[in-house]
């Protein structure tokens, strides 16, 4: 690789890598950076907070099964998703009102910083600076454009067309946000965002049906994409109506309270997919192993939501690369140590049912962590 074409390291971009050494971190920087409206935010979910700790204890109810004596002094952790080479099958998912983590940046920082590593980009229609500045400031990073629905037919047809035009690599619709959750740690506060002050036409996103999915699969040529499945029995509906990739999610447990974890949904959906589909999954994923997890289930892409907000808010769009740069050497050492060299030879023979051994909480992956969770 020439110098013209090299890609640059967190550190060349100015991001210390001698202060962002492990991933916890930067949870550690962003909690200083942030008021208590915006942690609340990143870190809460709905009502009991339920679904949120089952995420994390899905993934921790998983063990390995490593074989050894196999040739692993070369390990890739690249994968190939819409047709794009990354250095890592990981997206940075779609959260809404991303410029209260870094004002300047925002959701465009996050796409430049996905682009120069060689990850993906999901953008939020609920974050700034849309979708035509986003695709302005990273034309070349592997972009999809998120929708909640907020007006009629030619509401989504325009943005549908929107996307096509600037560019994005696929469309998604989010279909597990009916109603609006309840945000216990903001209505305790009584805090409400600016963003959601402005929002209007929730009731076109509670008249959300398959309707909708056919009209997109019918009139455009772009993949289509459906996140916020939790059931077989959806995900062969999705299946029947064309549907590319099926977006295992529960909105970080920030919607259905008393929800299953994404990664006991995880083998559920990828038996009823059963390679008919792509599918990808979010839910407490912010270690390199989690990304193997959710691989060798079944998975082909892993959304990273409450990470990406921690990086950005400690150290802006450098934080997302820096970050990037760590869970790939998590991933690498952690492939090598499994006695594989790329993740098309794992399956689910590496991965076996085991006792959590901690209690699951948002910063259960972190045990340096010095930061009480439930304290607002």
């Amino acid at each position: 690789m020439n110098e013209a074409t090299r890609i640059p390291t967190a550190s060349e971009l100015g991001a210390s890598t001698e202060e962002f050494q492990n991933l916890h971190e930067f949870v550690r920087k962003a909690r200083a950076n942030l008021d208590q409206n915006a942690w609340d935010y990143i870190v809460g979910a709905a009502e009991t907070e339920t679904t949120m700790r089952r995420n994390r204890m899905a993934l921790d109810e998983i063990a390995f099964r490593p074989r050894v004596l196999r040739n692993v002094a070369r390990v890739d952790a690249s994968a190939k998703v819409l047709g794009r080479k990354l250095r890592l099958p990981v997206m940075m998912a779609p959260v809404g009102a991303l410029e209260i983590f870094d004002p300047i940046g925002a959701a465009a920082g996050v796409a430049r910083a996905v682009g120069r590593f060689g990850a993906a980009h999901m953008l939020s229609s609920v974050s700034e600076p849309g979708l035509e500045k986003v695709a302005e400031a990273a034309p070349d990073a592997l972009r999809i454009y998120q929708l909640y629905v907020r007006g009629d037919d030619a509401f989504v047809e325009d943005r549908v067309s929107r996307a096509i035009a600037n560019g994005y690599a696929a469309f998604c619709l989010t279909v597990d946000t009916a109603h609006y959750s309840r945000r216990e740690r903001d209505i305790a506060k009584r805090y409400v965002r600016e963003s959601r002050l402005r929002a209007t036409g929730g009731d076109f996103q509670k008249g959300l049906d398959w309707r909708t999915v056919k009209l997109i699969k019918d009139n455009y040529k772009i993949p289509l994409i459906l996140k916020g499945i939790a059931t077989a029995e959806d995900a062969t509906i999705a299946l029947d109506h064309g549907v590319e990739w099926i977006y295992v999610s529960n909105h970080g447990g920030r919607q259905l309270d008393h929800g299953r974890g994404s990664m006991h949904v995880l083998p559920e959906i990828a038996s009823a997919v059963a390679g008919r589909a792509k599918i990808m999954v979010d839910g407490s994923f912010c270690r390199g192993s989690d990304i193997i997890k959710a691989i060798a289930m079944g998975a082909d892409l892993v959304g990273i939501g409450r990470l990406q907000c921690w990086a950005l808010a400690a150290a802006g769009e450098t934080g997302i690369v820096r970050m990037l740069e760590l869970l790939e050497d998590e991933v690498i050492r952690s492939l090598g140590l499994l006695g594989v060299t790329k993740f098309a030879e794992l399956d689910k023979s590496y991965l076996h049912p085991a006792a959590p051994t901690n209690l699951p909480d948002v910063f259960s992956a972190f045990p340096l962590l010095d930061i009480e969770p439930y304290r607002y």
